[in-house]
């Protein structure tokens, strides 16, 4: 049993890091561009650590490595060699262990018994992010083959897994061959790994490119490594009917971190709409629990302080 299933049978919650990006721009950091929160692995990855440390201290079981839009064909497009490219992506597990055993270290005897030891899940986001097209919420990716998406995504895996991460975090997919593509790459190639697979809604009643909520969980339930399914980025108001749906065809547990309710514009980069404030994150999250929530957490436009009174409420 690997530690990512110890954890799912022992918590009866489990607490993801929170959105890089959203935090990097709070603190008055430019992340536009393609690279996106990636370009600091390049220009200051001591603001990615801090920020890691930062969701630790709030509560975070889970360290998700700065990876999302770290792809070996963005940074090669960026001018950066093979090489150094790979050093990169090995940096956003470095980033993320130093985080996890620097805050660790800071707590008491008394303070560690209360949680789980941290784990390091390595960001494995979607083929749209490297797109940099807004993508994610659409899952448009024209002609691309299911062995063009493999190709894509196995260098990174490969240097994730041997930077020594406990988890993948398959995460923000909207595109059911994608998703097909990961499971069939994490079987042939990487059969040790455990990972959870979280897509994108934006109806409640499909993920992003239209497939059915059905056809989705057939294909996590016929993986042995993928070991929980969900959302994350995607609005609060589409989560219960979409985990109702899963739930009717799964019994792995599911992945809630929604993103605040604003709608991301790929053109321009930028959030815009309100922000959903019917229901708390803390709300939201117990509501989702009783459908089978238990890797919980908040995306995009969500901040440490809504890991804090997740971690200090559901404990």
């Amino acid at each position: 049993m690997g530690a990512f299933q110890s954890l799912l049978q022992s918590q009866d919650y489990i607490i993801l890091h929170g959105a890089l990006g959203t935090e990097l721009e709070y603190r008055g950091h430019d992340v536009s561009g393609k690279l996106w929160s990636a370009k600091y692995l390049l220009e200051n990855p001591d603001y990615i650590q801090d920020i890691h440390e930062t969701y630790l201290r709030a509560g975070s079981d889970i360290v998700t490595t700065s990876s999302y839009q770290a792809t070996l064909p963005g940074l090669l497009d960026y001018g950066l060699s093979q090489e150094k490219a790979e050093t990169v992506i090995a940096l956003t597990v470095t980033l993320a262990k130093q985080a996890r055993d620097k805050v660790w270290n800071e707590l008491s005897d008394q303070e560690k018994a209360k949680r789980p030891f941290p784990l390091i899940s390595g960001d494995v986001g979607p083929y749209a992010a490297y797109l940099a097209d807004g993508s994610e919420y659409t899952g448009q990716y024209g002609s691309i083959t299911k062995e063009a998406l493999k190709d894509f995504h196995r260098p990174r895996i490969a240097l994730l897994i041997q930077e020594g991460v406990d988890l993948l975090a398959l995460e923000t997919m909207p595109n059911f061959l994608e998703a097909q593509a990961l499971s069939e790459l994490l079987a042939e190639e990487f059969p040790e790994v455990e990972a959870y697979m979280s897509f994108t809604s934006q109806d409640g009643q499909t993920i992003s490119d239209g497939t059915d909520i059905a056809t989705v969980a057939e294909l996590v339930n016929a993986s042995s490594q993928i070991l929980a399914v969900g959302l994350n980025c995607s609005s609060p108001n589409v989560y219960h009917e979409f985990l109702s749906r899963l739930r009717q065809y799964t019994q792995k547990p599911l992945v809630t971190y929604p993103n605040s309710g604003e709608v991301y514009d790929g053109a321009s980069q930028t959030w815009t709409q309100s922000a959903d404030h019917s229901h708390s994150l803390l709300e939201n999250t117990r509501d989702w629990h009783k459908l089978g929530a238990k890797v919980v957490g908040g995306c995009c436009r969500t901040r440490p302080q809504d890991i804090e009174i997740l971690s200090g409420n559901l404990r």
